[in-house]
């Protein structure tokens, strides 16, 4: 010390960490207003970035009152140096985390945006909060003095041995970062594999993809197995799609009230039930001569896959009524089977006591 610590020197540096405190819960209350106030806005970046400086300004208010305690207390250089070091540590950890909660907010609030449903996409978030936090780190060891160079070097070597005992975990890593970049699915898609795996994408992650079916049951798939096997996404490249009903009529009904009716069926239809398409233009094609009927396909509009059901539901109900009061009949399968009545040769039946026949004689004569 240059001089001895004095009273006045507790007092002005007590004062100092206590307005440090007391600005952090003034600070805190102000955010939490401001917080309020984002809520009520379109944008969800402002709300990110207010709930990620309510970590931030209090830890820099009481980060400043310590400091300023620390220069008014008497500090040799090494003990002065060794705490402004520590404390400049703890802001720049402090903005590290910041940062990382801000950043990997916009990334998770722009994944929501461009697949415009409530999941997300984490293998994003988790890269991006990785960075940021390894960047801030190594920060952290510069300021301290730690130089990172050779840190880097051991990192680098070692980073080899890693990847070669995680080889399946980065092969799903990047199968997702390429599933995600490619845009082939997003969070939201209804997908379909070919080994028979279907459902709402509902997260991507750094390892496997979530899928939630039409029965709320989750089916996890590797991301490894997603990119590499054939898939059938039905909101790509619209959601909207078409569905085929297959119906039949007899064959004394008239063609032409047949489609009429089921044209102003297929309308009603649109018109009234909830995730059909009104404005889709009702088709009806003939096509088979079948055994008991005349085969047509009723085409619909579905604005979204699990909509088809209770479209369908309804069609078939509507129709069925409809076929009814008009008197168009809907044949079921018949089959002619004739038998025909005949005398068929009875094979001679061996009696228990008739002699058993022996085996061939051989004629020796000359």
């Amino acid at each position: 010390m240059n001089r001895d610590l004095t009273l006045h020197d507790l007092v002005v540096a007590g004062i100092a960490c206590a307005a440090g405190i007391a600005a952090a819960l003034l600070l805190r209350v102000l955010l939490k207003w401001l917080g309020v106030r984002a809520g009520r806005t379109r944008w969800s970046g402002d709300d990110i970035m207010v709930d990620a400086l309510r970590a931030l300004v209090p830890w820099a208010a009481i980060t400043g009152g310590a400091a300023v305690a620390a220069s008014v207390l008497p500090l040799n250089a090494t003990v002065g140096h060794n705490v402004s070091m520590t404390l400049t540590a703890v802001l720049i950890m402090a903005a590290t985390l910041t940062a990382t909660r801000i950043v990997a907010g916009l990334v998770q609030a722009l994944a929501q945006s461009r697949s415009g449903v409530a999941g997300s996409a984490t293998i994003f978030v988790n890269i991006t909060r990785v960075v940021v936090l390894a960047m801030g780190f190594l920060v952290v060891l510069e300021t301290l003095g730690v130089s990172i160079a050779p840190l880097l070097t051991a990192l680098g070597v070692g980073g080899l041995a890693v990847a070669l005992a995680l080889q399946d975990t980065l092969a799903n890593l990047f199968a997702g970062v390429h599933i995600l970049a490619s845009r082939t699915v997003q969070p939201g898609d209804y997908i379909r594999l070919s080994s028979g795996e279907e459902g709402y994408v509902v997260d991507i992650n750094w390892r496997n993809t979530v899928v939630r079916q039409l029965s709320s049951n989750l089916v996890i798939i590797p991301n490894t197995k997603l990119s590499g096997t054939n898939m059938t996404n039905f909101h790509r490249p619209d959601q909207q799609m078409t569905l085929n009903v297959q119906v039949g009529v007899g064959y004394d009904s008239d063609l032409d009230h047949v489609e009429q009716v089921t044209t102003e069926i297929v309308e009603s239809v649109m018109a009234d039930i909830t995730g059909a398409l009104p404005d889709h233009e009702p088709a009806v094609r003939f096509h088979t001569f079948g055994d008991s009927r005349i085969g047509f396909t009723v085409i619909l509009g579905v604005g979204e896959f699990s909509d088809q059901y209770r479209i369908k539901h309804e069609f078939i109900k509507r129709l069925h009524r409809r076929y009814r009061d008009e008197g168009i009949s809907i044949p079921a399968p018949a089959r002619a089977v004739t038998v025909q009545r005949g005398e068929l040769p009875i094979p001679h039946q061996r009696s228990a006591t008739e002699p058993v026949p022996t085996d061939t004689h051989w004629d020796t004569t000359a």
